[in-house]
């Protein structure tokens, strides 16, 4: 048995809602198809349960840059249907977003649940219908145009005249099958935003330390500054997240195995460092080494620094060795640690790979190569860094694939 509709959206995520919420309030009839038992569960747990929805960044151009692939392309969409128009629609629909100090929006409650409501109560009242635990294991497309999807063993087919698909990201290439049997090649997908592990004690036992710092792949070219901060396990924080996106397939090919380097002053260049330290030999000689530390070091990681770089905990400042003083310029400004692996950022869960842009026009985000398919969101090969940017896309391509598909099929309707 399968059921005819219009539009069929396969995925119940950000993009496939925004898609279909869209869609269906230009007059179209549309159906969302949800592979688990729960709708949006990728909105659930984002920014902590908070919900990232977008970044405070009204240029286009600028916005585009925050992401390592695709930016490009959303250039133009991002002018159609940008920050600004993001803002606006959940506005209309009662949820206001409030921006923090770097540039994130949240809603103002602080939950995740509000995003969500709002998307679900959308697409209520559009008359979208919403099928959970039909995970879609087949398309082809019709003689006459139009796709039939197979939902699996004991669920109803469909048929549809507008296919579009916002299955997230393509985490291994079986989740890219759906693209790949309508004839679209797939970039092959590693992860993006991850953290790094890294087995060094004093690392370890200064779980939960935050600090300014700026990390560099040397052999990759890669270089982040922002906060970090140490875990039981390693490194995470802004700066990390970022670094690992921007050197995704590069880490990647590394086996996420390489040095990573640290400066944990970024404000300040190695000599204005070695000055710093005479000027602490000069004037505070006889005060421990471990209890004044330089800049704004926490003192718990300044204590760490000052012992990893071979100074005794009883070693007052008036007696440091040159020898001492050059290695402790060094653990500050060029701390080298192994990264040894990775760990998935749970609040994200960001791929790199999916669907090649070159095949899809974004000015209708529809497929160059199969006429009625359209993509939205994580399944396209673009990922953005921390800070809203992955839903912003979202929003925005699933925007301009809905209202393309409505355009569509209602044209359609009224010809026939």
């Amino acid at each position: 048995m399968t059921n005819r509709v219009r539009v069929a959206v396969v995925g119940g995520g950000a993009a496939g809602f925004f898609a279909a919420i869209r869609s269906a309030e230009l007059g179209a009839e549309v159906t969302i198809l949800e592979k688990s038992a729960q709708v949006l569960g990728k909105v659930r747990i984002s920014g902590g349960g908070r919900c990232n929805a977008t970044h405070a960044c009204l240029d286009a151009k600028e916005l585009a840059t925050r992401y390592p692939r695709g930016g490009q392309a959303l250039i133009g969409p991002l002018r159609r249907f940008g920050v600004a128009q993001t803002i606006a629609w959940f506005e209309e629909r009662g949820v206001a977003l409030k921006r923090e100090d770097d540039g994130r929006m949240f809603p103002v409650t602080d939950r995740s649940e509000t995003i969500i409501e709002c998307l679900v109560e959308g697409a209520r009242r559009a008359g979208v219908t919403t099928r959970t635990n039909a995970g879609v294991v087949d398309v082809k497309t019709l003689a006459g145009g139009g796709f039939e999807l197979g939902c699996g063993e004991g669920q109803p087919g469909v048929t549809c005249d507008r296919l579009l698909l916002a299955t997230g990201g393509c985490r291994s290439a079986a989740l890219g099958v759906l693209a790949a049997k309508l004839g679209h090649g797939l970039e092959p997908p590693v992860p993006s935003l991850f953290t790094f592990h890294i087995d060094v004690p004093w690392i370890r036992n200064l779980a939960g330390v935050s600090a300014e710092a700026e990390v560099r792949v040397i052999s990759a070219g890669l270089r982040q500054q922002g906060p970090m901060l140490l875990t039981h396990w390693g490194l995470s924080g802004p700066a990390v997240l970022r670094l690992s996106a921007w050197g995704a397939r590069e880490l990647a090919a590394m086996d996420y195995r390489f040095p990573l380097r640290v400066n944990w002053l970024p404000g300040m260049s190695q000599d204005a460092v070695r000055a710093e330290l005479q000027r602490k030999r000069e004037t505070d000689g006889a005060k421990l080494v471990v209890n004044a530390p330089v800049g704004r070091l926490m003192t718990r990681l300044w204590e760490q620094l000052v012992l990893a770089a071979g100074l005794d905990r009883g070693a007052r400042w008036s007696s440091v060795p040159k020898a001492h003083q050059l290695a402790l310029v060094r653990m500050l400004t060029e701390c080298e640690l192994p990264v040894t692996g990775k760990s998935l950022n749970k609040d994200e869960f960001v791929t790199c790979g999916g669907v090649r842009l070159a095949d899809v026009n974004f000015k209708t985000m529809e497929s160059k190569l199969c006429p009625g398919l359209h993509f939205a969101g994580e399944v396209l090969d673009i990922d953005g860094i921390t800070g809203g940017f992955n839903f912003q896309a979202a929003w925005t391509t699933g925007w301009i694939a809905g209202t393309s598909m409505a355009e569509r099929v209602t044209t359609t309707t009224a010809a026939a």
